[in-house]
């Protein structure tokens, strides 16, 4: 950090973002779906963009750790916390604007939200994302997915922040959208709105599509307990869920954090796990299927903060 100490930063950061808005040490299990963690120095929810780019360039100039985060719908932060600040871009940018079978809206919008907006124009095609528990933002970012569909297929443009602070438009081809990655991750650019490309479609079999994944959702994943979704990544050619449950470890548990009984894929909070009890699983489940099957377990839920 650039000779600044906290309450400097404070004073520096409230010339940009009102001082009401910005939050001291604050636990970020109020903030992530897992309800565990430790501490940030700064958790910071900005306004609006231009609030957004003037914090984070004082940020860079200054040195400041930072982490941008969405809903924490896929984040664990450590038990000693993130030293520096954490950007949240969420409801407070989440405006959404649907013209014909075109569909932009700010990173900070809820998938779930986005595609009920989707059906109620009557556009078929992001069906999909409906359970998906994260942002736009955060879909983009790891080329969110589930059934048999992906942001890749949907999405045309994202205009995002670069590493020099310009705001620039990257095509679809551009953002290089993998299995759970994007040149994002490579960049860390920040994604600040998209632009999608849907169909019309009927409404009622829109509707009806939806309904039956939340139900799929509902029978076959532990959603009543706190989790961030899939633990894991698939690795190429297996399912992580069947690895885990042919590895014996359904119902495994350390203190608090537990292999879903449910579905094996769901590392979820049985009530108090601390983020230390949930990692410690997480390497448990790596090291045992490594040992039995030779499958290298790459996590999905992102892991910041002081070791």
């Amino acid at each position: 950090m650039k000779n600044l100490n906290n309450n400097q930063l404070l004073e520096k950061m409230s010339e940009i973002i009102p001082k009401d808005l910005i939050k001291i040490n604050e636990p970020m299990k109020d903030h992530t779906s897992f309800k565990a963690g430790g501490c940030t120095d700064f958790f910071i929810a900005p306004q609006n963009i231009d609030q957004l780019i003037r914090l984070v360039q004082f940020l860079k100039d200054n040195q400041v750790p930072y982490y941008i985060m969405g809903n924490g719908s896929n984040l664990l932060v450590r038990d000693k916390g993130f030293r520096g600040v954490i950007v949240q871009i969420y409801k407070n940018m989440s405006g959404v604007r649907i013209e014909g079978e075109e569909v932009w809206a700010e990173a900070g919008i809820l998938l779930s939200t986005l595609s009920t907006k989707v059906m109620n124009s009557h556009l078929t095609g992001f069906e999909f994302a409906s359970g998906i528990p994260g942002t736009l933002g955060g879909a983009i970012y790891m080329n969110a997915g589930a059934y048999d569909g992906e942001m890749k297929q949907v999405l045309v443009s994202a205009d995002v922040i670069d590493e020099d602070g310009n705001i620039v438009t990257l095509t679809n081809e551009e953002l290089k959208l993998g299995y759970r990655s994007s040149i994002l991750q490579e960049k860390k650019y920040i994604v600040l709105s998209a632009k999608l490309k849907l169909k019309k479609g009927n409404i009622d079999e829109i509707r009806e599509r939806i309904n039956y994944l939340t139900a799929q959702r509902k029978a076959k994943q532990p959603l009543e307990l706190p989790s961030a979704g899939s633990t894991f990544k698939r690795p190429q050619g297996y399912y992580a869920g069947k690895l885990i449950m042919d590895a014996g470890l359904r119902g495994y548990s350390i203190g608090d954090a537990q292999v879903s009984e449910k579905h094996c894929g769901f590392v979820v909070n049985k009530g108090n796990a601390s983020a230390g009890d949930i990692i410690r699983l997480i390497h448990h489940i790596q090291n045992t299927v490594k040992e039995k099957f030779g499958v290298l377990m790459e996590p999905e839920v992102r892991i910041i903060g002081e070791e």
